[in-house]
């Protein structure tokens, strides 16, 4: 494996990372956190193996190692959450973690480590919430397609609305579907915890993983087998706690659920402090108050972890002082607002306008690239092929222009679009892809 220069090869990394799933826009605070997390060798081999899944002998290839000693490499980095695998027709395939849902998370999902955590820490806060950065280059106003949403608590559903919206949306169907469940210590509060800035006194240990995604935390230490039944109490203690559900942003097979408190959570945050509310899509709901049943005593406005509740002066003789009033263009609809509220006068009730969110990780993945603009790179991933690079270059230029990406996001182009990358995918051999 030629080597590459030890000053460029983190800037390479950085811009390999910027590549996938999530922008990854580069300064200094990214540069020391790579330094503390990449050997040389294990960048170089990031560097150069594809941007998408992969079997260990077709990073070989790319790389120039031989099997066994990219299989020690790539399974070393997975140990730590720098790569991330699946499991499929009989062997492993390997992919570059990217910044979110990935490399933030499984650093700070490790546990026995002697990784320097505090330092860790203290640098991954300064990029992701230093300043607006990182959130303006992957939600800014014209973002479409995030990588989380929102999930209603059941509890605070009108009758009417819980029977209207779907199972994928309800987190207790959502757990009883899974075949392997997964309980990992929350990234954000760990990062928190170190920063000696956690306010709260939820648990670290929160964070609830399925499927595919479970059997990857579990295979590398980043979290423990978990029984239905204990995901299923947490949930419930949630309500208690008043804590947000955020899931992966698809419909079928999601790979997780965080228990989002303001405090801590890095996307909660995204909306809260810097403004961007394309951070996390919303649930199907939204919450509603009655004004009759309402005691004016501002608790759900305390309670909501965005504030898209505040409180007007309610004019008249009454005991009721204050109304609060509902910011319809951020409100997530998680419900903790209601579950806050003693009279039960707010509810969580069914939109009016229609929520859509990606059927499968697959075809979120090929919509969230699109949307970022690095949609070529999943297409043709080979990073060693001239072919490979030169369609990155033709394509990526024709998938920028913005009138092509609205028209692909489109709701009337879109499933054609998908249907194309399909064929596409299967002809190249990753018609798997669509299945896990």
């Amino acid at each position: 494996m030629g080597h590459l220069a030890v000053r460029d090869l983190y800037e390479q990394l950085g811009e390999k990372m910027d590549s996938l799933w999530v922008r990854v826009p580069q300064n200094k605070a990214l540069m020391t956190v790579l330094k503390k997390l990449y050997t040389e060798e294990e960048a170089e081999i990031i560097v150069k193996m594809p941007y998408s899944f992969a079997d260990v002998h077709r990073i070989a290839k790319c790389t120039g190692c031989d099997p066994a000693r990219a299989e020690r490499v790539i399974e070393s980095m997975a140990d730590k959450g720098l790569v991330i695998d699946i499991h499929a027709n009989g062997r492993y395939y390997y992919m570059p973690s990217p910044m979110i849902i990935g490399l933030f998370e499984f650093t700070m999902m490790r546990v026995n480590d002697d990784l320097d955590f505090k330092t860790v820490s203290k640098y991954l806060h300064d990029y992701m919430m230093g300043d607006d950065l990182f959130f303006f280059s992957n939600f800014h106003s014209d973002s479409q397609v995030s990588l989380m949403r929102t999930m209603p608590h059941e509890e605070a559903l009108s009758d009417q609305a819980y029977t209207e919206i779907l199972d994928y949306e309800k987190a207790s169907a959502l757990v009883k579907e899974q075949d392997y469940c997964g309980i990992g210590v929350c990234s954000c509060r760990h990062k928190t915890h170190h920063l000696k800035k956690k306010e709260c006194d939820h648990p670290l240990e929160l964070c609830l993983s399925f499927s595919v995604g479970a059997r990857y935390a579990v295979r590398h230490g980043l979290a423990r087998e978990a029984s239905h039944g204990e995901i299923l109490d947490l949930l419930a203690q949630s309500v208690e706690r008043g804590l947000v559900l955020n899931s992966d942003n698809v419909q079928r097979r999601p790979r997780f659920i965080c228990q989002c408190c303001a405090c801590c959570c890095t996307m909660l945050n995204g909306i809260s402090t810097y403004g961007y509310p394309n951070t996390l899509v919303t649930s199907s709901c939204i919450a509603e108050v009655d004004d009759d049943a309402c005691l004016g005593c501002g608790k759900c406005a305390d309670a909501c972890p965005i504030n898209a509740i505040s409180l007007a002066p309610v004019k008249g003789q009454g005991k009721k002082k204050k109304k609060p009033i509902i910011d319809e263009d951020i409100c997530l609809g998680c419900g903790v607002c209601a579950l806050s509220c003693k009279p039960g006068a707010l509810k969580l009730e069914k939109r009016k306008q229609r929520v859509i969110h990606p059927e499968t990780t697959f075809e979120r993945v090929i919509l969230q690239t699109l949307d970022k603009g690095t949609a070529q790179f999943q297409l043709f991933d080979d990073p060693t092929k001239i072919t490979h690079r030169a369609m990155r270059g033709i394509l990526g230029g024709f998938l920028r222009m913005p009138a092509v990406k609205r028209a692909l996001l489109s709701e009337a182009l879109q499933s054609r679009f998908l249907s194309a990358v399909k064929v596409g995918a299967t002809a190249m051999g990753k018609g798997w892809l669509m299945k896990v």
